[in-house]
């Protein structure tokens, strides 16, 4: 059976932006697919007993913000820990990268990657349509995706939000493979990377 991965996430996870382009090296290595499906992450985090980052104790915080900082120089990646446009509404942005995704014909993986560096890095607003449209441009879509498929989109955020919640994801990045092995952060992804190769 040939590799497929689920990709769960949403635009606003610092942990998606550090994820790079990490996963689609991965798939390519070992020639799987990837369907992405971003997700209504806070929600999903009270469907399944986590807690929002503005509700967690100081010491959670405190260390996450660490961690973050730590990871970013880890990877070589520029890093804002209080972006200027954070949190903001993720359904815009994922609503294009749903339409995009039906659409085909450019880089979804660099799309999804241009808003989580938008956010975190370059301290752009990814719920701005002006900002929405350039990443589409820039990935290789049309930028009118944005205007297009909307209640499509919503409708398949929502879906992606039940089937999160149904196959047990509660974080994000979230990766399941084809035989429902679950991955969850982005630094579960060599695991990921050996799992495919049949080592893990």
């Amino acid at each position: 059976m040939p590799h497929h991965i689920d990709y769960f996430f949403t635009t606003l996870s610092p942990y998606v932006y550090l994820a790079g382009a990490r996963l689609e090296e991965i798939a390519a290595k070992h020639g799987a697919t990837i369907t992405y499906k971003p997700v209504d992450l806070l929600t999903l985090f009270t469907r399944t007993g986590g807690v929002k980052p503005a509700d967690r104790h100081p010491s959670r915080m405190e260390y996450r913000a660490q961690e973050l900082t730590r990871q970013a120089k880890k990877r070589g990646m520029p890093f804002n820990l209080k972006p200027a446009h954070w949190p903001v509404n993720p359904a815009p942005s994922a609503y294009a990268i749903i339409a995009a995704q039906a659409a085909g014909g450019g880089d979804l993986g660099g799309l999804v990657q241009s808003f989580a560096r938008g956010c975190w890095a370059e301290e752009k607003d990814v719920s701005d349509d002006a900002v929405i449209r350039a990443c589409l441009e820039a990935a290789g879509f049309d930028p009118a995706l944005a205007d297009t498929g909307l209640l499509a989109g919503a409708e398949t955020y929502a879906a992606n939000f039940e089937e999160a919640a149904a196959r047990g994801v509660f974080g994000a990045p979230f990766y399941i493979t084809e035989d429902d092995e679950r991955f969850w952060g982005q630094d579960r992804l060599e695991d990921l990377d050996a799992h495919l190769a049949g080592n893990l």
